[in-house]
């Protein structure tokens, strides 16, 4: 009779398998590698049936926090040996990590929310596995960046993701400035407490009339998408009582430059002379951080000059 620990994980013998619902799935043995295993960003629910088979299979899961990954694990009634890894055990716990897994051991690394990684020090261990020649396995799932990009309704064919900005205001503005003409959407990390802040420093050097979106407590209860050119944002969170929350900010690509309109002119008629005018603009948009809409309007109206 197969014994059910806490409406995941069943023992049978020495059988193991993982049960979701009324689907019951074999735990295969792992093979030698550092497998790096997406997690809910906050909805424990969205977890990959593959990310619990891994987890369940692993011989060692490596946790940013023990005690963040244990409701989770628990949560799914899965019960594997762990151990930290963070940033400020990472020279320690790194080459124990390397050792097992030279050792014919399975690595599940896991952070204590999303995609590791992304804002983690998971790409030392990747590195340091990679260069003893140990396989390095990827299992995706959930992002907090792609989460928001998805949802802000701003451009997501060409995006960038850049992490937390600096804490001081001088190097937060000269961080902004290198990414003022990048031609992609933009996505941010940020403190709640910083949020007003670093709205503010936004529509210093970016513009308040850039468009923008806040993304907060995504996939849990009180997941809120606030979108709006970033003055407007600025504007509302410097009145708003501190939020609470993880927060992630999009801020969409450059308007074309209002100060070389004749040389956005002849790159929009010299490329449409060679494809259709939408292709057109998403090219010029591509090239000069422009809105493609914007530059495809402005196409039009170049066309119907006589």
């Amino acid at each position: 009779m197969p014994n059910r620990v806490n409406g995941g994980l069943f023992l049978t013998g020495d059988k193991r398998s993982y049960v979701i619902g009324q689907t019951e799935m074999p735990v295969r043995p792992l093979e030698p590698a550092l497998y790096l295993v997406a997690t809910p960003i906050g909805n424990l629910a969205d977890i990959t049936l593959r990310a619990l088979e891994t987890l369940a299979s692993a011989d060692i899961v490596a946790c940013e926090d023990t005690r963040v990954s244990r409701v989770l694990l628990e949560r799914y009634g899965i019960r594997r040996r762990t151990t930290a890894y963070h940033e400020h055990n990472a020279g320690e716990a790194g080459p124990k990590l390397i050792a097992a897994l030279q050792a014919g051991q399975s690595v599940a690394l896991i952070s204590d929310a999303g995609t590791p990684l992304v804002s983690d020090p998971g790409y030392r261990l990747v590195g340091e596995a990679l260069d003893h020649g140990i396989r390095v396995v990827p299992i995706p799932g959930p992002s907090a960046a792609l989460a928001a990009l998805t949802a802000s309704g701003l451009p997501s064919d060409a995006f960038l993701f850049a992490g937390f900005l600096p804490a001081k205001a001088g190097q937060r503005l000269t961080k902004l400035e290198s990414f003022r003409q990048v031609p992609a959407t933009l996505i941010f990390f940020e403190s709640p407490r910083r949020l007003a802040e670093t709205l503010a420093a936004m529509v210093n050097v970016l513009g308040g009339g850039r468009r923008g979106a806040i993304g907060r407590e995504l996939t849990k209860t009180f997941e809120e998408m606030r979108t709006g050119t970033l003055g407007a944002l600025a504007e509302h969170y410097a009145a708003a009582d501190t939020p609470k929350g993880e927060i992630v900010i999009c801020v969409g690509p450059a308007e074309a430059t209002a100060d070389q309109p004749a040389d956005i002119d002849r790159l929009l008629l010299s490329l449409a002379a060679e494809m259709p005018a939408s292709k057109a603009a998403a090219e010029a948009a591509k090239m000069t951080g422009g809105q493609k809409q914007a530059l495809y309007r402005r196409l039009l109206e170049l066309k119907d000059r006589p």
